[in-house]
């Protein structure tokens, strides 16, 4: 571990405590939405479009309405009207976004859109009356790539006028059009990412119950944030939200797709407050494949212009995803952080970027673990394309362009300000941990005996976002009469071991054991408002609002305790629980015995301190944080078979001081794992009338522990000016292993003049790019 700026000690943060999430998790003791059952619960289904684009007409539901056991069958007729506004609080009501509804009615749009849901008294009930809903859809030729989007005089919304999504300009910049013209060396390539998709281990899932006695909405839910469920139903429903009272369980995985609610669950809500029953619906797995959300279809034009010696001068982009039919993000598009991102950690003086969005009769983008992430995999891709091209060793080239610390503050060439970062750091650290000159020895050996091995590069820089609603999470730290804590957050962990590493935070600020003290997060009636976990920012602002209430909680009991201690409060400590005077711990007061005066023997207490012992804090992120780290890989590549066998997979990451070093890497594991199976395994694929043909995990490849290697790790610290000095990372573990891996196929085919541009590399793909090659 390189240490650019050491963290203090404390007794729990920066130790890598055993997840507190774990015993109950792994016993299967957890509690999921399919595990809940409300009182008068009913059933929910499905009727899903099997065509991409068409005339819907004649919905015929008689048949499904008559089967025993069947409580409704709704069409886009029944719920539609009674659905009053779709935005998130994220976007807010003016953002542009695709004219919504939550069931089909007219037309279809996409396979799988939802076009009945049917209610009944068991599951398979509701899919046997399903089965029987009869519709007649008149197909129309779907526009399928953004290649058709772009040229098509159709529409996928007619409601529109045209397939653009929403576009970026770039501005017209005589410096770099300069810079271009007079640069010795201008390198231009394309690079593609296929559709992939996130793949929870548990799918969406909703109940939701409508009393129309009392006027009140429960919902459980398989979500990232309770409170956005909570104000998405108000405003679908046009009820007030403190009518909803909304609660997360365990969930089991995200990694985006839950962030926020769908149409499967906007109609279960509308369903719920026709009928004034619980509605239970799970997803099962064809329909999350199918229509789940998907993501990273997207391509980049990349332009280089560089001096002589290879350093660059000036880079220009062009963006295009496809958003499918009805992107979960509205129309805002992940080409905004993109473009903003894409001078990542080198040296560019001008940078012009456009984009375009593109609707598709295809399944909508929903967020990704780091959605904006072809900045990563498009610009590190180039860096190795121009070193091949210019005869440069990739390593060499990036430490000629790479960030360095004594160039900090540093801003680059899209405004961005980097403050606490260390690229130059942990591309050196990568380069010493894979052993870089020593592999290159090997290389050439393995070479001469006809095995081609490669080493792949990648650096990158995470940004973790503090504006609007993300910018402000809030804590409320209640200790309890018999002195043990509680903490409630509006967290909502779905695998980020927040039960653990909030409370690490919580226990080293207010003085006491972790095993005293309870989490509470995921319940609207009980924690402060929050967006919830996502954006690699509950380290930065969930420690910094649980340490802002921590810091609160401890002046209390200070005071408390010293007024029993007939002492000044500057002369007490709080630790393990016990007040005690400074230098003579043998005069503690305990913690129980100072809440116990502070709920139930109140005359005791000093005359300016209130009763009971509750507090809450909300803490306000910076604008923009920054953490940083390289990837480095090697790989054989069997050039008979195609097959790719990776050989050893290093990170140096900096993400500042680190509340559970555990966690850290296994977050890092977790992204890397994506990374993987996104280039070699996974790829959803449509054939050209917008049929799904990846349906099953038979069809969908998803890596297992057999393909995933042993990690290794180095960490450079560089504290944020954040409180405790921590950083988010949750998410760059997904976005520069692609590139890495790519790199390393690249590096590896070298020999063969392998051009290596898209994704996925299958054994068929890479064997297609060595006959490409010629050599």
């Amino acid at each position: 571990m390189t240490a650019v700026e050491a963290g203090g000690a404390a007794r729990f943060v920066g130790q890598s405590v055993k997840r507190r999430e774990d015993p109950r998790l792994i016993t299967g003791r957890g509690r999921y939405v399919d595990d809940v059952t409300m009182p008068r619960q009913l059933y929910a289904a499905f009727v899903r479009s099997p065509i991409a684009r068409g005339s819907l007409s004649a919905v015929d539901t008689d048949a499904a309405r008559a089967l025993p056991g069947v409580v409704a069958v709704l069409t886009g007729a029944d719920v539609n009207p009674n659905g009053h506004a779709y935005w998130m609080s994220m976007l807010g009501p003016d953002a542009p976004a695709p004219p919504m509804r939550a069931l089909a009615e007219n037309d279809v749009r996409y396979v799988g859109e939802p076009i009945a849901i049917v209610i009944a008294e068991s599951r398979y009930i509701a899919e046997d009356g399903a089965d029987l809903v009869d519709f007649d859809v008149e197909p129309e030729q779907a526009i399928v790539t953004m290649d058709q989007a772009l040229a098509s005089a159709e529409r996928v919304h007619p409601e529109h006028d045209s397939n653009l999504s929403n576009e970026i300009a770039a501005e017209p910049d005589p410096e770099l059009d300069a810079l271009f013209a007079n640069a010795a060396h201008v390198v231009d390539e394309t690079f593609h990412q296929h559709r992939y998709i996130c793949v929870p281990m548990e799918c969406r899932g909703i109940i939701a119950s409508w009393d129309p006695w009392r006027q009140q909405m429960e919902i459980v839910s398989a979500t990232q944030t309770a409170h956005e469920v909570r104000a998405s139903a108000a405003r679908l429903l046009d009820i007030p939200e403190d009518h909803i009272h909304s609660v997360m369980g365990d969930v089991g995985g995200s990694f985006g797709q839950k962030m926020f609610p769908m149409r499967e669950e906007f109609t279960v809500l509308i369903a719920a407050k026709m009928l004034g029953r619980a509605i239970k619906w799970t997803e099962d797995r064809a329909e999350n494949l199918i229509a789940g959300g998907h993501a990273r279809e997207e391509s980049m034009d990349v332009s280089f212009a560089l001096d002589a010696d290879g350093r660059i001068l000036a880079a220009r982009t062009h963006h295009r995803e496809n958003v499918g039919a009805y992107p979960n993000l509205g129309d805002g598009m992940n080409a905004s952080s993109s473009l903003v991102m894409f001078p990542g950690p080198y040296h560019m003086q001008r940078v012009a970027s456009s984009a375009q969005g593109l609707y598709t009769n295809t399944m909508g983008r929903c967020a990704y673990r780091g959605p904006w992430m072809l900045e990563t995999v498009a610009r590190e891709q180039m860096v190795d394309v121009v070193a091949q091209r210019l005869g440069i060793d990739p390593l060499e080239f990036r430490r000629r362009n790479v960030i360095t610390l004594d160039e900090l503050p540093f801003t680059t060439a899209t405004e961005q300000v980097y403050e606490t970062v260390s690229p130059a750091e942990t591309l050196e650290q990568a380069a010493e941990l894979i052993r870089y000159d020593e592999f290159r020895a090997l290389q050439a050996t393995a070479r001469d005996e006809g095995r081609y091995l490669g080493l792949g590069l990648a650096l990158y820089i995470e940004p973790q976002y503090g504006f609007g609603i993300l910018g402000t999470e809030g804590a409320t730290i209640r200790v309890e009469p018999s002195g043990k804590v509680n903490v409630y957050m509006s967290s909502g962990s779905h695998g980020q071991s927040l039960e653990t590493t909030a409370l690490q935070v919580v226990a080293d600020e207010l003085g006491v054991p972790m095993d005293d003290i309870s989490f509470t997060q995921g319940d609207t009636a009980a924690t402060p408002y929050g967006p919830g976990t996502g954006g690699s920012r509950s380290a930065a602002l969930i420690s910094g609002a649980a340490m802002a209430a921590a810091q609160q909680m401890k002046e209390r009991i200070i005071a408390v305790g010293a007024h029993l201690l007939e002492a000044a409060p500057g002369d007490v400590d709080l630790d393990g629980g016990v007040v005690s005077v400074k230098g003579d711990p043998s005069t503690g007061v305990p913690l129980a015995q100072i809440a116990a005066v502070a709920y139930l023997d109140t005359d005791q207490l000093p005359p300016d301190i209130a009763p009971g012992l509750e507090v809450s804090a909300r803490y306000k992120s910076p604008f923009i944080m920054f953490s940083n780290a390289c990837h480095a890989v090697t790989v054989e590549v069997d050039v008979a078979t195609g097959e790719v066998k990776l050989l050893r997979y290093v990170v140096s990451e900096d993400c500042g001081n680190m509340i559970n070093p555990m966690v850290v890497e296994g977050q890092i594991a977790g992204g890397v794992a994506q990374g993987i199976g996104g280039v070699f395994y996974e790829h959803f694929e449509y054939d050209e009338d917008g049929n799904p043909l990846t349906t099953t995990f038979l069809d969908y490849h998803l890596p297992t522990a057999v393909e995933i290697p042993d990690f290794e790790y180095g960490h450079v610290i560089t504290p944020s000016p954040t409180p405790g000095g921590y950083k988010g990372m949750g998410e760059g573990g997904a976005m520069c292993s692609p590139p890495a891996l790519i790199n390393a196929v690249r590096d590896a085919l070298s020999p063969f003049h392998a051009t290596i541009t898209r994704q996925p590399l299958t054994p068929d793909a890479i064997l297609q790019a060595i006959d490409a090659g010629g050599a």
